[in-house]
């Protein structure tokens, strides 16, 4: 079949009205030059007839793939009897996915709040600790993204700090523990992650008023780099909030509902959060986020009168979308699909890596795996320009990828291909992703 053709002036025009009336809203960047036409699994089709692969998952959220058709059928259904309703009424989706939810998780979590995204889901658990503590000051990693609505950009380091003002009294941050790029260094010249976090927490008690109310963290830091804390890492961490009278929140975005292999993140560690936030995921695409705790913070959070009404909390329609993520996760054992896929494709970065000495480190668990470009390896000498020449050249051989580009960092590619994608698919982006590197560095 031939490629369908698209009027040059149509998609001129096209570029013409995006460039005349689109805010910019990605800081430096800019839109890819694509008109993205529709999607199907794994691959995005443009107007002019090109196929891509979408290592990213949209944006890291479509963990079925694109219109997935369980999905697509709880939309049409659920659509045609119940969408929304006044903030106050509840329907059965809704009450089915909170219950489902608590069933996923360990004790004591078991309380849902629903809303729309991981920026609005952190907002309302910062709300609610800060309310239930009676304090105000929030921990966060110096290289965490939680959202860019008011308490979640105070708690996000990582970009968007500079330019718009003094942030809420009382944000600080702690040393991301990177094991690739170490701080603070054991005799072995290895991460000595535990002097780092007391390091973190000497200078935190030195700031705080005495009114600690929370530490926010990332199980892997996504915008961050892709950055794994170490085994154990967590459980010190907890404790640090425990002698200080404060709740730990694990935002889960990213990194909940199988993607790493497990359920949730945080079981690899053996420490269940105080607060759970959960979005992308949770939606596989479309805007769905949760704030789960327990009954005992709940409890008192009600008591003391924890407002977070808005328009499209507790909303049946995605609701019903989830309760539908559910369903296909644990028939189709994602989790498990998770771990294998994500072996495939550590094993093919790894060959990658053994052809181009620009490749200094892959890491991360299942199906997000962080890929780190350098100029040297021994001195790890970062490559942001590097980095955006594999992206453009992976995009022109017909595969999208994300790259991440921090001061320190390097250009660090985050893969999160959909946990429904076939190993031959992922085979294909590798082969992608090698020659776009050879050519990059040609």
């Amino acid at each position: 079949m031939a490629a369908p053709t698209t009027d040059l002036s149509t998609v001129d025009r096209f570029w013409a009205d995006a460039d005349r009336h689109l805010v910019r809203y990605a800081g430096a960047g800019d839109f890819t030059r694509e008109i993205i036409d529709h999607a199907a699994g794994s691959y995005l089709f443009t107007e002019s007839g090109r196929r891509i692969l979408d290592f990213t998952s949209g944006q890291m959220s479509a963990i079925l793939g694109h219109s997935h058709p369980e999905i697509v059928e709880t939309v049409r259904r659920q659509i045609g009897s119940l969408d929304h309703l006044f903030s106050g009424m509840l329907s059965r989706p809704v009450v089915d996915l909170a219950r489902r939810l608590a069933e996923t998780l360990p004790s004591p979590l078991e309380k849902a709040l629903l809303l729309t995204t991981g920026a609005e889901s952190n907002e309302a658990a910062i709300r609610m600790a800060k309310l239930v503590t009676g304090k105000h000051e929030i921990v966060s990693f110096a290289r965490s993204w939680h959202g860019m609505t008011q308490a979640a950009a105070n708690a996000t380091y990582s970009a968007g700090r500079k330019g718009y003002g003094p942030t809420a009294p009382g944000n600080f941050a702690i040393p991301a523990p990177n094991s690739y790029r170490p701080d603070f260094l054991t005799p072995d010249g290895e991460l000595d992650w535990k002097r780092q976090l007391d390091f973190g927490f000497e200078m935190i008690d030195a700031q705080s008023v005495g009114s600690l109310a929370a530490c926010i963290v990332e199980p892997i830091l996504s915008s961050g780099g892709i950055i794994e804390p170490p085994v154990g890492y967590f459980a010190a961490l907890r404790e640090k909030c425990r002698e200080r009278g404060m709740l730990l929140i694990l935002d889960e975005a990213q990194t909940g509902l199988c993607r790493t292999g497990n359920w949730y993140a945080f079981e690899r560690d053996g420490v269940v959060p105080d607060i759970l936030t959960l979005s992308k995921t949770l939606g596989a695409g479309l805007p769905l986020a949760a704030v789960i705790t327990s009954a005992e913070i709940e409890q008192e959070a009600h008591d003391r009168g924890y407002l977070f009404f808005t328009t499209h909390v507790a909303d049946p329609l995605v609701a019903a979308v989830g309760n539908t993520v559910l369903d296909v996760l644990t028939r189709d054992r994602l989790d498990e699909r998770a771990t294998e896929l994500g072996a495939f494709l550590r094993r093919g970065l790894d060959d990658i890596a053994g052809r181009h000495d620009v490749v200094g480190d892959i890491r991360g668990r299942g199906l997000l795996v962080g890929v780190e470009l350098v100029a040297d390896r021994s001195t790890k000498q970062s490559s942001d320009e590097l980095g955006a020449l594999v992206t453009r050249r992976c995009l022109e051989l017909g595969l999208h990828m994300n790259i991440v580009q921090l001061p320190g960092m390097g250009g660090v590619f985050r893969i999160a291909p959909p946990l429904t994608a076939t190993e031959d698919e992922l085979a294909e982006g590798l082969g992608v992703l090698d020659q776009a590197i050879g050519d990059a560095c040609a």
